[in-house]
């Protein structure tokens, strides 16, 4: 996604960048992979997952089973 993409600029060059892609290779080999840790999202992102960068970046994601896709929406924090 566009936002992603600009989170992913954010986070280059930062300490976060190594944990983001490690977090990145785990979703590609198992979105539902514990640990570590993944929240179901609710409300305006009903149906998207979390898991912490750090206490205040995570990463937001969606998964699509049927296409077998995993779409990343953020990176960056939600707190903005």
């Amino acid at each position: 996604m566009k936002q992603a993409q600009k989170d992913a600029k954010k986070l280059k060059g930062t300490p976060l960048a190594a944990k983001a892609k490690e977090l990145l290779a785990i979703l590609e080999e198992n979105p539902f992979q514990n640990p570590p840790p993944f929240e179901k999202l609710i409300g305006d992102l009903y149906g998207a997952y979390s898991r912490r960068i750090n206490i205040q970046h995570r990463l937001v994601y969606q998964v699509l089973q049927k296409q077998h896709i995993v779409k990343v929406l953020r990176m960056w924090t939600h707190y903005e």
